[in-house]
């Protein structure tokens, strides 16, 4: 597959997402959401090693690639289930227009990218205007709203540290095989998890609860991380996180359309402010090429 062709994938995977981490959790809950999603993408994930015969390696460098991408498919993937809880979803792709800050002060120390310059720092600084924007709206909401804002937030953060470690490492392992690893790693942690806090099996299982959860676990799971993972092995860690900012209009508007959320005057000036930082992104990519050149 083309590299363009899965950036793409994952921009509409992304932006589908968030809608269907809400409806998953509205029945059974988020922790079952999240719990059930990953055990699905587990499965089909080792199903699809074992047909083409692929073994996971666990060397020192395989075993802390899986290490560092469990601090995604867990932590960053728990934070967001929590999150969604609080605020519309399509809120949820939205916030997560930092993650190429948070990459860009991660990439610049760790990895010695040049994404630190004064455009690109003028577009985070429109992204972080847009993205004050979408805070002001959920204060509106009250407490609830803050805590959604913040959990993705935290949920933006620990999928940037993650990816910066990954490709710091450099293990040059396949990308079917990073997803594998993680997802062994965090299944058990997702188990122990739903046994602690909650444990019961959920009374009411909507049927787009389990539309939701299938979908997540079978294609968003299982393609979606294998793609983002193949995407970054090929591209830097700064220009895989602009697909955060590509894919928060398509999931305000699936969210407006499919899940009736409103589309309030702040909310749309907020997003307008991300996607101009992400033109101004690239527009300093490009003339850095150019130079280069």
């Amino acid at each position: 597959m083309s590299v363009s062709l899965a950036y793409l994938s994952v921009i509409l995977l992304w932006a589908t997402t968030p809608l269907a981490i809400k409806w998953s959790g509205e029945g059974p809950g988020y922790l079952f959401g999240v719990t059930s999603r990953m055990a699905i993408g587990t499965l089909c994930v080792l199903m699809i090693m074992l047909v083409l015969r692929r073994r996971m390696p666990w060397h020192r460098k395989a075993l802390r690639t899986y290490l560092l991408a469990s601090i995604q498919v867990y932590g960053a993937m728990l934070a967001v289930y929590w999150a969604s809880q609080f605020i519309p979803s399509g809120w949820i792709s939205v916030v997560f227009g930092l993650s190429p800050l948070f990459t860009a002060l991660m990439a610049a120390t760790l990895l010695g990218e040049r994404s630190l310059t004064l455009a690109k720092l003028t577009g985070y600084m429109l992204g972080l205007a847009g993205l004050a924007a979408i805070f002001g709206s959920a204060l509106e909401l009250g407490p609830q709203g803050v805590h959604g804002v913040v959990g993705v937030l935290l949920s933006a953060f620990l999928q940037c540290l993650s990816a910066v470690g990954i490709k710091r490492l450099d293990a040059r392992l396949p990308a079917l095989t990073t997803v594998a690893g993680g997802l062994t790693i965090a299944l058990p942690a997702y188990l122990a998890t739903w046994v602690a806090v909650d444990g019961d099996w959920p009374a009411m299982l909507p049927v787009s609860s389990i539309a939701a959860i299938a979908y997540l676990g079978a294609i968003a799971t299982t393609v979606g991380f294998a793609l983002y993972y193949y995407v970054l092995s090929r591209l830097s860690a700064t220009r895989v996180a602009m697909i955060s900012l590509i894919s928060p209009v398509l999931a305000l508007y699936l969210g407006h359309v499919l899940n009736d959320e409103p589309l309030s005057f702040r909310i749309v000036g907020g997003t307008a402010l991300i996607l101009a930082a992400l033109l101004l992104h690239q527009w300093a990519d490009r003339r850095a090429a150019q130079q280069e050149a």
